[in-house]
């Protein structure tokens, strides 16, 4: 069997090298060398390294063309106004609104994008905080102050920005060209709800909209620039603040009159004036004719 090998017998020199007889040299057989198959981890470490290898090149190249993206800009820090707001937001408001003003389902809306003339009108007014969920927020003794109102309002606007309130407390025009206009401005957008002598009335699913007695010129404004509750918003798109400032002039001149013509029934409008005309005068009409025909 060693001609299997790649040997010869010992008798057969016929095909040696150096030709015929035993000074032949016998052949070998060459065989490949043996090499093991690479491991399957080895491969998958090998493909991650490329990998890793690839992204920090494309990571490298891309942050030379455009470095300004990684470069996050720092949040400016809170004014000393916002601070004071923020602290106060955090004992009454933070339960229902959420930490940073994100709002808790269930139980209040969003803040940001409300703006300060919201927060001003909602917390100056009493409306928020809310002891309960109902159709409406009654207006009820404040539980802060105004300045503490604008504090908070103050904050919410640093984090969300919104609506603003213009400066000032009199946020008025009482010329006589603007109360007039102010008149015709209040009787079309104003008067459906809060009637003509600013009584206010009933609206649907028990909400109501609110006399405008007791109201101050802030109030006022950002209830038209916030529309508060079951109110449309009327932004400067739909009232310039010129027109505003008009409407508040007309809504606080009827205020200060003091009814020099008499009894002004809370200014109820014309209709209950006519039936107490009717009722109360016709009848004692009556009953006067009647007294002067007995007696006479």
């Amino acid at each position: 069997m060693s001609w299997k090998l790649g040997r010869r017998p010992a008798g057969d020199r016929s095909d040696g090298p150096a030709g015929p007889g035993r000074g032949s040299v016998p052949r070998r057989l060459h065989l490949p060398a043996f090499r093991p198959p690479k491991g399957r981890l080895r491969r998958r470490l090998s493909a991650a390294a490329r990998l890793v290898a690839a992204l920090a090149i494309v990571g490298g190249l891309y942050t030379m063309f455009a470095p300004g993206v990684t470069q996050a800009e720092d949040t400016p820090p809170l004014s000393s106004t916002a601070e004071q707001g923020k602290r106060l937001y955090e004992t009454t408001c933070v339960i229902c609104h959420g930490r940073n003003a994100q709002g808790v389902e269930g139980r209040g809306p969003s803040l940001i994008g409300a703006g300060s003339a919201a927060v001003e009108f909602q917390v100056g007014t009493g409306r928020m905080p809310m002891a309960r969920q109902e159709a409406q927020a009654d207006r009820k003794p404040p539980h802060y102050t105004w300045d503490q109102a604008r504090q908070i309002g103050a904050y919410i606007q640093e984090i969300g920005g919104g609506p603003q309130l213009p400066e000032g407390d009199r946020l008025r025009d009482t010329s006589d060209g603007a109360i007039s206009r102010g008149g015709e401005l209040f009787r079309i957008n104003c008067s459906a709800c809060h009637a003509f002598g600013l009584g206010g009335g009933a609206l649907s699913s028990g909400k109501y909209a609110p006399a405008l007695d007791n109201s101050t010129d802030r109030m006022i404004y950002a209830a038209m620039l916030t529309g508060p509750q079951n109110m449309p918003v009327f932004g400067d798109n739909q009232l310039t603040p010129d027109e505003k400032r008009a409407i508040i002039g007309y809504i606080q001149t009827l205020n200060e009159d003091k009814d020099p013509g008499g009894f002004g029934l809370s200014r109820l409008g014309p209709v209950p004036e006519a039936l107490v005309i009717f009722l109360v005068g016709m009848v004692a009409l009556v009953f006067a004719t009647l007294w002067i025909a007995g007696k006479s």
